[in-house]
């Protein structure tokens, strides 16, 4: 019998996690996936009141410099900037897969220049192995590092031993070049299961899928990067992009301009689901 996902819902009692009793009783495998809205709905009191006080904070000018600096402890963060309370903002998470890349410093260029953080999806094999300059100042300025797998391969298509060594050798190249180790991956295309969430979930790592295709692998014309982007994203949304490909990083200025002027705060993954913190293993599909 085919894995099946168990979505988790707010919509009854406020709080619901939906149960995976019946399909686990019928033989099915099956994973949990939530909505970012979902998750902050569901976010535990503590983390609540923890980010209710670094947004009051941040109202009332106390924030200090850096206090809130992503990755401390050895994590790769993702809370970077200034405090964002995506329960109220109209926020959109802005990711890219495959990299890093040639393209990859004057992507970082241009979200300094237009103060935005976003979460990187890396890849291992000729990316992360060969420009660990562009790891680390993915990390030094604020951006979310997270796992796209080491070389690339469908994970639900491999042998699991193989699929935990995909994971596992990406996280331990980025944390020998940054200290640091990504809770956040994307599988190839996509593609989990309930082998692949149990993976995810022993090696500390959430899922992250996405809404927003510009399927820029297809295209190198930036304006229609741009248009694709635009038409597909709303509230809560995740933006996936690849700063691999020449056609996609021209797009990313006016991507941002319009955002901002229909009133979306770009942000990462984490500070999407924030104050839920990242679940090892949980499926994040808007």
């Amino acid at each position: 019998m085919p894995k099946t996902p168990t979505a988790r819902s707010t919509s009854i009692a406020g709080l619901l996690t939906a149960t995976s009793l019946v399909l686990a009783l019928s033989g099915c495998a099956t994973y949990d996936v939530t909505a970012p809205a979902d998750a902050r709905a569901e976010a535990p009191a503590a983390a609540v009141k923890e980010k209710d006080a670094r947004v009051a904070a941040a109202a009332d000018g106390k924030n200090e410099a850096g206090k809130n600096r992503p990755g401390k402890n050895g994590s790769a963060g993702g809370d970077a900037g200034p405090e964002v309370d995506c329960r109220k903002a109209k926020c959109v998470a802005l990711t890219f897969d495959a990299g890093p890349s040639e393209n990859t410093d004057r992507l970082l260029d241009i979200l300094k220049k237009e103060q935005v953080h976003a979460t990187f999806f890396m890849l291992g094999k000729n990316h992360v192995d060969k420009r660990p300059a562009e790891v680390k100042r993915i990390d030094a300025e604020g951006h979310e590092l997270a796992n796209h797998t080491w070389s690339h391969q469908i994970l639900t298509e491999i042998d699991p031993a193989e699929a935990k060594r995909e994971l596992s050798r990406l996280q331990d190249a980025v944390h020998k070049i940054t200290g640091k180790s990504p809770r956040l991956m994307r599988p190839p295309q996509g593609r989990t299961d309930g082998e692949v969430s149990r993976i995810s979930k022993e090696l500390g790592l959430a899922q992250v899928l996405w809404s927003v295709t510009a399927k820029d692998y297809q295209t190198n014309d930036s304006a229609l990067i741009t248009k694709r982007v635009l038409e597909q994203t709303e509230r809560d949304g995740i933006i996936l992009l690849h700063d691999i490909y020449k056609g996609t990083v021209p797009a990313v200025p006016g991507i941002l301009k319009e955002l901002k002027k229909r009133g979306y705060t770009v942000v990462t993954v984490s500070q999407l689901l924030s104050p839920a913190k990242p679940e090892p293993g949980m499926v994040y599909r808007p």
